[in-house]
């Protein structure tokens, strides 16, 4: 059985930082891309940030550029994400996703690519 479960969220002030993790287990995603998708209130699943298998290349949506970082640790089948500057715009639930297949074709800012989600972790930043 695949599981992702993401950890580290909370309430923070705006400006903080905040480290999420996305510890997957049941197979290893050392070649698939991995992201995180973020879902507020009232509004659609928005992509944040994703990283590809073995390509080198990462994504991030423009609200989130220069702000978060992706980052992943293989041998710990473990993808996170650095979000530093917080903003209360950024409040919502944060979701990691995995891919079944490698990168070939793969569409990484799209969610129906990702095959496996976690629960989510809530972010809530007070302005």
């Amino acid at each position: 059985q695949v599981q992702l479960v993401e950890s580290g969220g909370g309430l923070v002030q705006a400006g903080d930082s905040l480290s999420l993790s996305c510890a997957a287990s049941g197979r290893t995603f050392s070649r698939s891309p991995m992201g995180w998708f973020r879902q507020a209130p009232g509004k659609e699943r928005e992509f944040v940030a994703a990283i590809s298998g073995t390509l080198d290349l990462v994504y991030y949506s423009d609200s989130v550029k220069g702000r978060f970082t992706i980052s992943r640790d293989n041998a710990k089948n473990t993808v996170y994400l650095q979000m530093n500057n917080l903003r209360p715009e950024d409040t919502a639930v944060y979701y990691c996703a995995a891919r079944f297949w490698g990168d070939s074709g793969g569409q990484y800012r799209a969610g129906d690519e990702y095959h496996y989600w976690g629960q989510g972790t809530q972010v809530t930043v007070s302005s």
